[in-house]
């Protein structure tokens, strides 16, 4: 209820401030078309421009290509401009009076380097030399939910029931914001991006092949997710509140005021949700060997429960707050400097009850019910900083950025299980204590010289200092009730990232012919200090290896990139990448302490963890239609040292279980390729398709304690979506999504099918509009897998969040609906790694 107040009193008095009578002026009307096709461009901007060259006012079209600008009496110069498309300008315009100004019709740039735009109602997207750009605000299936939630509606990209985020089938993929690392987007975990709104994300980039610009790290490719920034001159924002069940609600608004001087912006939302969800787990057991290792004697060792069935319940609450500010301050017209700062807050509660059933010969032998109370307090902030001097108008510029992010999270666990047959007892009790402090400085300089009329080159430089330190205490209840510390678990483990990059890169233009040539270089240096009271010796036969508990390792590594286009005709054209990637360990896949769980369950990091890199190529190609756009790639990626987690027993016996482990380990190699098709169809005006299909083939080979974990998995997903406009303004979406099964080295998964529908309509003059969408409509995103070793076999389901049905209200003022559409350069954040229109 506190954050609730707090974004009422921030927005009332700028809410009263737009409603603030204007200065009489005139109306100028008019339309925008497609040359050639006729078809009117939603969103194509028109700007007023007084003979200084200041810009007096501006908008965008409708869905028609029509606009209506009000605008003060007197001569300017008319632009209209639209992504990838030449702008028009028409000089010495004398508006004196209300006035309708001829059609103007705009042609694709065939001559700048990003290639094409392909248009839709649910979604938009521009295919450049690098990436693919999805703009994805008009999804109804994303009113009041969260930015993961957007991102499983982004072709390529699929987000599982617990949030790990792929990209064509590979989990490990970098996520940036606004085309850096940040705190938004959490410190090696997309936990964060379940807490923060869909409305404030203004589009999606796609980086399968990214230039030496972007950081080497993420083998699968990089999603920079671009938070909106209105661009139009007054002052104007929306509103957005959201009710769900079961219980969810949550309230955002963003804002914006942009001067000749400046321009403020502000996103801040409060969130409340209650995440129910279940799981079930089928463990059997079997009898193993254990060598002396003196005496190399084999003893088979029965298990004293050879069956478990576990039936987990969570209960999830989640309330935050969220807030973006900033302000862009234009030191003259070709230089500005914005400074922003992020904040985050939360205070979650989760309750897990596991009932577990325990077996002999098929014999119930034991029955317990343990609960873990989980609760969770974190704070997170970033202050950026970002300097921009553009020295000409032909994309000669200069960018520096310093940013600074703190995270501190408290998390508490208190697990309490009892045995309720054959008779009562209560085990000891285990109060857990986690603290995790991490901070991040990001120093970066970018310089683009154009050469002539197609060529530029581009330099710079950037330094990520990452460190982590996480304090983990251990209280276990002794035989008098009373809690002790296990100071043989209990540790801190302090962890450093550093990356230094240098890079440098080409692009050129040859008639139909496109090419865009870098180099990066990365130094990284992983660094890390355990303070236990477990030695190197202890550790090593914990984990089967020698590890070396404080550790110092530097790499040095070059990563060229190679992209090419070619035009086959003014909308066909056809690409190919090349890119070298890095994967580096994140501090919770190293830290080698056990986080359970469970008692038997639990996840232990490996120190020797090195760097895997990879190789990938993609080809892809792109024709467009009047009313149809096909697009498709090939795609073949070569990792080595890749990353694998395997499960083990680990000879330990609690309350009769024996306890599995699951470790990363590095493979000897990771082969993927794949293929991947998309189409987007507007046969009418009232209806829309849009359609991806993704198949992969994924080989791995390479072995840990003796044992063999190479397999071969092929699998595929699909997603579709149909947007029906129906009478009286109302809109009707269906989002399918359908994963098929897969398998590694020990586990098979089944398919995934998830159904989302949603209806919207507008109405106070298209300022407001209502919605009402069911995520999960038939409750059938769930992961059912089966594990099977040597030793024990596991068959489980789990279930992350319940079907969901979420009503929402949106009002909007002085901006039309999804206006932030505007200009072709994507806004002041844009990261390209290439060539801008």
């Amino acid at each position: 209820m506190k954050y609730i107040h707090t974004l009422a009193l921030f927005l009332f008095p700028l809410i009263l401030f737009a409603q603030s009578p204007e200065l009489k002026t005139i109306t100028v009307t008019g339309k925008v078309i497609e040359k050639g096709t006729n078809v009117p461009l939603e969103y194509a901007t028109v700007s007023f421009i007084k003979p200084g060259g200041e810009v007096a006012t501006g908008g965008i079209t409708n869905a028609d290509g029509v606009y209506s600008i009000d605008v003060e009496a007197g001569i300017y110069t008319v632009k209209y401009e639209f992504i990838s498309y030449r702008p028009v300008t028409k000089p010495s315009q004398q508006l004196m009076n209300n006035t309708t100004l001829p059609t103007v019709a705009l042609e694709l740039d065939s001559a700048s380097l990003d290639e094409v735009v392909i248009r839709a109602e649910t979604t938009e997207v521009q295919v450049r030399l690098d990436k693919k750009i999805y703009t994805i605000g008009k999804d109804l299936t994303t009113s009041g939910a969260t930015v993961s939630d957007a991102l499983n509606n982004v072709p390529s990209v699929t987000v599982d029931v617990e949030g790990a985020i792929s990209l064509r089938g590979n989990e490990n993929v970098r996520i940036l914001i606004n085309g850096k690392p940040s705190a938004i987007a959490g410190f090696g975990s997309t936990d964060a991006l379940r807490q923060l709104p869909a409305e404030s994300i203004e589009r999606v980039e796609v980086i399968t092949s990214p230039s030496a610009r972007y950081d080497a790290e993420g083998t699968a490719g990089i999603l920079n997710i671009i938070l909106r920034k209105e661009k139009t001159l007054g002052l104007n924002g929306s509103i957005q509140a959201n009710y769900g069940i079961p219980l969810q609600s949550g309230i955002t608004g963003n804002i914006n005021l942009r001067t000749d001087k400046f321009n403020i912006f502000n996103t801040t939302g409060v969130r409340y949700r209650n995440s129910p969800g279940n799981a079930f787990f089928d463990n059997q057991y079997f009898p193993r060997t254990v060598i002396d290792p003196d005496t190399g004697e084999e003893t088979i060792v029965d298990p004293q429960f050879d069956r478990t069935i576990e039936d987990r319940e969570y209960e999830r609450q989640d309330q935050g707050f969220n807030t973006n500010l900033g302000m862009e301050y234009f030191l003259t017209e070709n230089s500005s400097i914005t400074g922003s700062v992020f904040l985050r807050l939360g205070d979650d509660e989760d309750v897990t009850t596991n009932r577990a059933r325990k077996f002999t010969d098929g014999t119930l032998a034991e029955e317990t019910i343990r609960e873990e109370l989980e609760t969770e307090k974190d704070e997170s902030y970033q202050v950026s900083l970002n300097y921009v001097n553009n020295f000409s108008d032909d994309g000669h510029k200069l960018t520096a950025d310093f940013q600074y992010e703190n995270d501190e999270e408290e998390q508490r666990a208190f697990i309490t299980e009892r045995r309720i047959a054959p008779n009562d007892f209560d085990f000891p009790s285990e109060d857990i204590l986690t603290i995790e402090t991490q901070k991040e400085w990001l120093f970066q300089a970018d310089y683009v010289l154009p050469i002539g009329e197609n060529a530029q080159f581009e330099a710079g430089y950037r330094g990520n200092l990452e460190n982590e330190i996480t304090d983990y205490t251990l209280n276990q209840e002794n035989a008098e009730g009373v809690f002790v510390r296990n100071d043989t678990l209990s540790n801190i483990f302090d962890y450093t990232e550093n990356v230094h990059a240098l890079y440098a890169q080409y692009g050129n233009k040859f008639g139909k012919f496109s090419f865009l040539l870098g180099l990066r270089m990365e130094n990284t240096q992983l660094k890390g200090e355990i303070d236990s009271e477990l030695d190197e010796e202890i550790f090593a036969e914990t984990l089967g290896v020698d590890i070396d508990t404080n550790f110092d390792k530097n790499y040095l590594g070059l990563f060229p990139t190679v992209n090419l286009i070619y035009e086959i005709a003014e909308r066909e054209n056809i690409t190919l990448g090349y890119n070298r990637r890095i994967n580096r360990p994140r501090g919770w896949f190293i830290n080698p302490f056990p986080s359970r769980s469970s008692v038997t369950n639990v996840f232990q990091g490996n120190p020797d963890l090195d760097p895997a890199y990879a190789s990938a190529f993609d080809l892809g190609y792109v024709k467009r239609w009047k009313k149809l756009t096909l697009s498709g790639s090939v795609y073949y990626q070569y990792e080595t040292d890749s990353f694998e987690r395997i499960q083990e027993q680990t000879g330990q016996v609690i309350n009769g279980v024996n306890v599995l482990r699951t470790i990363p380990i590095n493979l000897s190699t990771n082969e993927r390729m794949g293929f991947e098709m998309s189409a987007l169809y507007n046969p009418t005006d009232w209806l829309r398709l849009n359609g991806s299909f993704n198949y992969f083939n994924f080989k791995s080979d390479g072995s840990f304690n003796g044992v063999e974990y190479g397999t071969e998995n092929s699998s595929w997903f699909a997603r579709g979506s149909t947007k029906v406009t129906l009478p009286w303004k109302i809109d009707w979406q269906t989002n399918a999504f359908y994963r098929g099964p897969r398998n590694n080295a020990q586990t098979e998964t089944e398919g995934i099918l998830s159904i989302d529908v949603a209806l919207s309509k507008d109405f106070m003059d298209d300022n407001a509009t209502i919605g009402f969408n069911v995520s999960d409509l038939l409750n059938s995103r769930k992961r059912r897998s089966f594990t099977q070793t040597d030793t024990f076999t596991s068959d489980s389901e789990f279930q992350w969040r319940q079907r969901q049905f979420t009503l929402s209200f949106t009002y909007r003022f002085n901006q039309q609906k999804e206006r932030n559409r505007g200009r072709g350069n994507g806004g002041d954040f844009d990261d390209d790694g290439g060539f801008e229109g």
